[in-house]
């Protein structure tokens, strides 16, 4: 009895093989226990697909982020905020003063106050935008000449829409938290906006597009998507027949509501963003995606780049005469201003990322430098991925 094949040309382990003649010899009963948990074993070797869903790689087109943005002022601050004799700081002071029940009769009475700041604010509305009572982060940047804001408390302040003329879509309040002690002028107040109306969306007529994300884009993954949308409304999708959706660009997808589907199009819009899509079929690109932020570089395992000479700046060349005699304990250290990287073998005509990375860290090279000399390999022509700095 030779043993069956499991996805494809792999064949099961000597164990598996092992329970199959077992299984021969048992009872009934035993057999069956056996083979169903063989079952599961079976599916535990088998690899999981790639799968994800639409909504995941795209979005309704004309349901992006937004901003909200205002002015306003940080109180409390020890001796770090802008100064009392600056009139962009004193008018919107006086002006607060005053609506609070206490007028002040000269700008000249707020010229010793350092504890106020004047900050620019902005809040970002997700996609799909929000709804009344909403709280969201909002960002808070000095506009003057203060030196921190730490440890203040922005007193409550409107929110209006990103256009002149805009009505006032919330409020905002709350203690300010820096997001980097390196950078004290900048920071934000946590859940501090408060919606007050609702931020709605285009709505979705007969047809509606598609829009990938930016590191989706392609001819192929935008027809693999448009594909994949028009599965699940026809049951063969070589018969003719009306097109559900249609790839228009590397990054748009048309979608045509059927109109069975019309009655209710929020559940046909919730059938094609829930719809799994295999992400290997979209053929995207090698990619590397690095934020020289928090120092961190992510990439898929099939980055190659072509051969390179790369030398940094603050390696030094040390040279011992006589040169020691190298032991297990006592290695023999060698430094140079130069390293190089190149395939392995003339039959391979280049060599993976991860390998130059590996010099990276021999060398000591900090992940700010890395990412310059990414970029200028990139620039050459020696990086078969796509660079996304984030």
């Amino acid at each position: 009895m030779g043993l069956p094949r499991v996805s494809g040309e792999r064949r099961p382990s000597p164990h598996i093989a092992i329970m199959l003649a077992c299984t021969l010899r048992e009872s009934p009963a035993m057999k069956l226990r056996t083979l169903l948990g063989l079952i599961v074993l079976v599916c535990w070797l088998i690899p999981p697909a790639h799968a994800t869903t639409i909504k995941e790689i795209a979005r309704i087109k004309g349901e992006g982020e937004s901003v909200l943005r205002g002015t306003g002022l940080v109180v409390g601050l020890p001796g770090t905020g802008d100064s009392g004799k600056e009139p962009a700081l004193a008018r919107p002071l006086s002006e607060y003063l005053k609506n609070s029940g206490n007028t002040i009769a000269k700008l000249e009475e707020l010229a010793a106050t350092k504890s106020v700041a004047l900050v620019s604010l902005s809040c970002v509305i997700p996609e799909g935008g929000a709804r009344a009572d909403d709280t969201l982060d909002v960002h808070v940047s000095t506009l003057g000449t203060a030196k921190s804001i730490k440890g203040g408390r922005l007193v409550i302040s409107p929110l209006v829409g990103p256009y002149k003329g805009d009505p006032v879509f919330a409020m905002v309040e709350g203690a300010v938290t820096l997001d980097d002690a390196a950078i004290p002028t900048v920071g934000r107040v946590r859940l501090g906006a408060r919606i007050l109306r609702d931020i709605m969306m285009p709505p979705v007529g007969d047809t509606f597009d598609l829009i990938l994300r930016p590191h989706f884009a392609g001819w192929s993954a935008s027809t693999q998507v448009a594909a994949s949308i028009d599965s699940l409304y026809r049951a063969d999708p070589l018969a003719a027949g009306p097109t559900i959706a249609r790839a228009m660009d590397e990054r748009t997808i048309r979608v045509y509501v059927p109109e069975t589907e019309r009655s209710d199009r929020a559940a046909f819009i919730a059938d094609v963003l829930s719809a799994d899509i295999n992400t290997t079929l979209l053929r995207l690109p090698a990619m590397v995606v690095v934020n020289p932020a928090d120092g961190s570089i992510v990439m898929t395992s099939d980055v190659e780049i072509g051969a390179v000479a790369i030398t940094h700046k603050d390696l030094t060349i040390t040279t011992t005469i006589p040169p020691p005699v190298p032991s297990q304990f006592d290695p023999l250290v060698e430094r140079s201003h130069w390293t190089g990287l190149q395939a392995p073998a003339p039959a391979a005509a280049n060599a993976k990322l991860s390998d130059l990375l590996a010099a990276f860290k021999q060398l000591d090279i900090p992940v700010a430098d890395q990412v310059d000399v990414l970029v200028m390999i990139q620039k050459m022509g020696k990086l078969n991925a796509k660079l996304v700095i984030d």
